[in-house]
């Protein structure tokens, strides 16, 4: 909203009805440990004039940098009439479309949404999106629990190759649900999970497998030979993947003899801006017959009684529509504003334009790989890339991505934390937005700093 309408006493009068002596008093279940004096960094009053100023300025600071970090969150160019379009009245205070008869406009985008994902992962259908790449993977951990009835174990194995915020969100949801995640080690030559890695659960019943692609490192993993490894097991293969690459890559559906079982991602690379940490979405792609383990909503197209097409909410598998202990899901979004710019942004650039996109970013790469080798940078990993790579170095990488902001650039994800055993390393992306100009400014400030 524009402005806080209520005024002292009416908070009071709301306060004293609940029985509350003070706002505070609502949110003491989180503990003191997690609270915070304050924002230091953040004027404790302002009028309005300097509130519009200071965040404006702070603003202009964000869109100064010259961004060379990915990790889950990717700089593209978005065509100025996909937000034009998407924040047009009729999609930008649309809800959710409980009655569906008097929703066709939002039912018919997230229908050729779903159309447009299916056949960009390469599998049979789509649900309306989650929250998010991560939580995605959650809901697709706990799907292929209800789904695979020939394992028992609720056993997830996760390769460390895959997104580090991803696993942590991962274990936070499904452990308390007697779901096990384990962790499966990489080779630190190639960047890779292998099958060697894999050799010790040969013979024990585990019910999925998770196969990032391009995983973390920004490597290409061995799709085809890990898909095939799980299915011989009777276990479920999840795909996490980035949409961006698949317009050059092997869809999911197409790996390894028989396609994975559930695909999930980020959706954000299909133009969502970058806006200081959200609001992103998650897709989730499946095989149809597993359509009713699946959460979230599927939109399906019909005929009327005068034979014109219709849109209907064909599934609703969450715990708003039907009772809690069916539901397979407590999402309550389909995250719909960004799924309406993402559509738009699919069928703006079309199968051409995405596979300009993902080309574009893979070259771009293969320059700045070459320059950081040519500049004595140590480039990790003996494997292609998509947009990212890691390089190693003895020094701080915090104290690298510091230097580099004074000039202006976010220099990399820095990745030491996760990855002890690989020294101080950090990732760096680019993607289509940037120049050869702007990677040869990069390499000189950041060999600067090594």
């Amino acid at each position: 909203m524009p402005f806080i309408p209520h005024t002292s006493d009416d908070i009071k009068t709301m306060l004293d009805a609940i029985g509350v002596e003070k706002i505070a008093d609502l949110f003491d279940e989180i503990p003191n440990d997690l609270l915070i004096e304050g924002l230091t960094h953040v004027p404790s009053q302002m009028n309005e004039m300097e509130v519009s100023r200071f965040i404006k300025d702070k603003s202009r600071v964000d869109h100064s940098l010259k961004c060379f970090a990915g990790g889950g969150a990717y700089e593209h160019h978005i065509p100025a009439a996909i937000w034009q379009l998407a924040t047009r009245g009729e999609f930008y205070t649309a809800y959710t479309p409980y009655q569906a008869e008097v929703s066709q406009g939002s039912l018919q985008v997230i229908y050729e949404y779903q159309s447009m994902m299916a056949k960009l992962t390469g599998m049979e259908v789509s649900n309306a999106s989650m929250y998010d790449g991560a939580s995605a993977l959650a809901e697709a951990a706990l799907m292929s629990v209800r789904a695979n009835r020939k394992s028992k174990s609720k056993v997830i194995l996760v390769p460390r190759t895959l997104n580090p915020i991803y696993r942590e969100v991962l274990h936070n949801i499904v452990h308390n649900q007697n779901i096990k995640v384990v962790d499966v080690d990489f080779d630190t030559k190639t960047g890779k999970t292998t099958l060697e890695n894999l050799a010790q659960y040969n013979d024990e019943d585990i019910t999925a497998l998770v196969i990032p692609q391009p995983n973390h490192f920004g490597v290409f993993e061995d799709v085809d030979a890990l898909t095939n490894w799980a299915h011989e097991k009777n276990t479920f293969a999840i795909a996490v993947v980035n949409p961006t690459s698949l317009a050059l890559l092997k869809a999911p559906g197409q790996w390894g003899n028989d396609g994975v079982d559930i695909c999930v991602g980020e959706g954000q690379p299909l133009g969502v801006p970058l806006s200081s940490g959200g609001p992103y979405f998650g897709f989730m792609t499946t095989r149809q017959k597993y359509i009713r383990n699946m959460p979230g909503r599927i939109v399906g197209q019909t005929t009327d009684l005068d034979n014109k097409r219709g849109y209907t909410l064909a599934f609703q598998a969450r715990e708003q529509h039907i009772r809690r202990a069916k539901a397979t899901s407590n999402i309550c979004t389909n995250q719909g504003l960004m799924v309406t710019g993402a559509t738009i942004y699919m069928a703006l650039l079309g199968e051409k334009g995405l596979k300009e996109v993902a080309t574009v970013c893979m070259q771009n790469a293969a320059y700045l790989k070459q320059k950081l080798i040519d500049a004595g940078v140590n480039v990790l990993f003996e494997s292609p890339n998509f947009h990212e790579l890691v390089i190693q170095t003895d020094k701080n990488i915090q104290g690298i991505i510091d230097a580099l902001a004074q000039q202006e650039i976010i220099a990399g994800v820095d990745l030491s934390s996760h990855y002890p055993e690989l020294g101080h390393v950090m990732s760096i992306c680019v993607t289509e937005t940037k120049t050869k100009n702007d990677i040869d400014i990069y390499i000189h400030h950041l060999t600067s700093c090594l």
